[in-house]
């Protein structure tokens, strides 16, 4: 059949042939492992921005501020306000690589409204208040690069597909991961035991 996969039986391989199915099975096991963590990795920034999108509708300014700075990386601000600055023109190249606005935006001098509140990264290192002028709206990165507009409730059910979806491939993932580990304690095994005969004869 195409595509089955041959059993291998154990105890008829040398030594030095289970040392080298065990070395394969090794970088396959790193394989797996890494692509796991990236995958957890990429899952909690989905739910990082879940948790943002699904507190900002009520969020108080700490709240809002603090989970802000969070969701940069995916959900970007549309148009802030800053209370500090005259007309001054906003410029993208001056934040953080993954923070980029589709256009230019005008900060106003304006009273603070502290539900509206948020942290403007300048560089990695320095923030200045700001406040948003559009709450209702935020722009996803749905992937290379590409920027959508989406109300909080659509980006809400976005990001809680991406969660769901990234979760199911963990379950996938974690059980191909188990059985290899299965399968190198295997070979660990049994390569122990050829090696204590093969002392044992030659005593």
């Amino acid at each position: 059949m195409a595509g089955a996969r041959e059993t291998i039986n154990l105890d008829t391989l040398e030594p030095q042939q289970l040392a080298q199915v065990k070395k394969q099975l090794d970088e396959e096991l790193e394989h797996l492992t890494s692509s796991f963590a990236q995958l957890h990795g990429a899952q909690n920034k989905f739910r990082d921005c879940l948790r943002c999108v699904n507190s900002r509708s009520a969020a108080t300014a700490g709240a809002f501020l603090a989970l802000a700075l969070v969701l940069i990386p995916v959900v970007l601000v549309r148009s802030i306000r800053h209370p500090l600055a005259r007309r001054c023109l906003f410029i993208p190249s001056l934040l953080p690589n993954k923070l980029a606005l589709p256009r230019a935006a005008t900060y106003y001098e304006a009273p603070a409204h502290p539900q509206n509140s948020v942290l403007v990264p300048l560089t990695n290192s320095l923030y200045v208040r700001g406040e948003l002028t559009d709450t209702e709206s935020v722009l996803v990165d749905v992937g290379t690069g590409f920027l959508v507009e989406k109300k909080l409730k659509s980006a809400e059910q976005f990001y809680d597909s991406k969660v769901q979806e990234l979760g199911n491939n963990l379950k996938e993932l974690e059980a191909i991961v188990s059985q290899k580990q299965a399968n190198v304690r295997a070979v660990e095994e049994v390569l122990r035991q050829k090696l204590m005969a093969a002392q044992g004869s030659q005593a």
